[in-house]
């Protein structure tokens, strides 16, 4: 298992952070895993909502099917997804207001026998996905 977790303070209110990481049409412009939604995202974002992406994980192509597994509208997105070679993936984005500014966090968690093979590098190389991803998410909604 790999686990990551990066964490923000981003200038912009919770309402505003949350528009931008729930807009899937734009999710690119953030997102530093993220290539494509093949068939769009979720119609609807709600519990059981189910959507595929195309990723880059360690700079390697990956297929994830998602499917939304908490939803708190305006606080909390938790989904889980199921990648190649038995991979299983769960992403949990957590907004938290703090006056003007909102508090984000990103946890992910990685498993399957082949993650136990590059645990350490899928785990820096997420790190820092995260982190730039936290970065461009800052930078578009301040």
């Amino acid at each position: 298992m790999a686990e990551v977790t990066a964490q923000a303070r981003i200038e912009a209110p919770a309402e505003k952070v949350w528009a931008r990481l729930t807009d899937f049409d734009a999710y690119g412009e953030w997102n530093a895993t993220h290539t494509a939604f093949p068939k769009g995202g979720p119609e609807t974002l709600e519990v059981g909502a189910a959507y595929e992406e195309n990723m880059k994980l360690m700079g390697f192509p990956a297929e994830v099917t998602w499917t939304v597994r908490e939803l708190e509208t305006g606080r909390l997105l938790d989904i889980e997804g199921k990648g190649p070679m038995g991979v299983n993936l769960g992403m949990r984005y957590e907004l938290t207001p703090d006056g003007e500014a909102t508090a984000v966090r990103i946890d992910g968690a990685f498993t399957g026998a082949a993650v136990s093979l590059m645990a350490g590098k899928l785990k820096d190389s997420a790190s820092a996905a995260l982190n730039e991803s936290l970065r461009k998410l800052a930078g578009l909604v301040a």
